[in-house]
């Protein structure tokens, strides 16, 4: 009779030099790793910035600290819109000048079409990017750290076509690097910042009025998610506070509302045109809180149901009373 096999047996038979043979390589190389993984714990690293005493703390980038205006114009287009608006407030040639690096912030986070309201809007954009030229800027910057893969949202928003034409450049997060500043706060510290934003002299942020599922509305401040680079998802957790602090550390040169079209639902991403809204207004403002205000007005939201804004008041970034500070057009 065959004897049945043991199923034991290829294990049992297996001696101990041999099991030693066979598996102490591996052993080896995990505690090796380990123990580098150990040495390295701590260490300075891309999303492990180093300590707020020795990160800097950004520029800032107003022309005058205590300027505090607002100028809304509408029903001209976005080009249009601007110029008048900027018109108002002295022209771009008070806020720019010859040979300055200017870094401009526009919303270009979703892989949407302008119709859709999700992105700043191209032409607006390229606007901007033309009267900085042409009050001398030595180099336009248009960036964003996009959640859709850059390339397909700066591509499909139109604002890489619109950027080019217009004599400026693109980037975001896979072509150009960071540096770590200290953004301070109570949610933010030491924080990876897109570098053309570290090296301009004049940073003029450009965000579009949206629906917010969290914040129920986004407009500047918290546009300026984009300007940093790590774990960002981790701020929703604090969104209010983070969105002031965000507001407090990036001190803009400008803010630029857009609200050719709102994002009346659904967003921040958008996607139906079911919840886009052509309102063709801008908002040209040196005080980014009434900024933000005026947009959210335009979505039927009041200031005090909004905390960010009473949280950016308090920091000092600002008035959420936006009437006071508007100027005529």
């Amino acid at each position: 009779m065959n004897k049945i096999p043991d199923p034991t047996m290829d294990y049992t038979a297996v001696s101990r030099r041999k099991l030693i043979g066979t598996w102490g390589p591996a052993a080896i190389a995990g505690l090796a790793l380990g123990g580098a993984g150990f040495a390295l714990h701590g260490r300075e690293g891309r999303h492990t910035p180093p300590l707020p005493d020795s990160a800097l703390p950004l520029t800032d980038w107003r022309v005058d600290v205590n300027d505090r205006r607002l100028a809304v114009a509408g029903e001209g287009g976005p080009v249009e819109n601007l110029r008048r608006a900027l018109g108002a407030m002295g022209g771009i040639w008070a806020f720019v000048k010859p040979g300055d690096k200017v870094a401009i912030k526009p919303n270009c986070a979703w892989d949407r079409r302008p119709q859709q309201a999700a992105n700043t809007n191209p032409d607006l954009v390229a606007e901007l990017v033309r009267q900085c030229r042409a009050a001398g800027a030595a180099k336009v910057t248009v960036l964003d750290n996009s959640c859709h893969d850059p390339g397909r949202a700066f591509d499909r928003s139109g604002i890489a076509a619109a950027v080019k034409d217009a004599g400026g450049i693109c980037a975001h997060q896979n072509n150009v690097s960071t540096e770590v500043r200290n953004l301070g706060g109570s949610v933010l510290g030491p924080w990876e910042v897109l570098r053309p934003i570290v090296e301009a002299d004049r940073v003029i942020n450009v965000p579009i009025v949206k629906h917010h599922s969290l914040s129920r509305v986004t407009v500047g401040m918290k546009n300026w998610m984009g300007a940093i680079v790590g774990s960002r998802p981790n701020l929703h957790q604090r969104l209010p506070q983070a969105c002031a602090e965000l507001g407090d550390a990036f001190r803009p040169t400008l803010t630029v509302v857009d609200a050719t079209r709102i994002l009346t639902g659904g967003g921040p991403t958008g996607g139906s045109l079911a919840h886009v809204k052509h309102t063709d207004l801008l908002a040209v403002a040196t005080d980014p809180v009434a900024g933000d205000a005026w947009g959210a007005s335009l979505l039927g939201v009041e200031p005090q149901d909004i905390p960010l804004l009473a949280i950016a008041e308090r920091l000092g970034v600002g008035t959420a009373d936006w009437r006071s500070v508007e100027i005529s057009v």
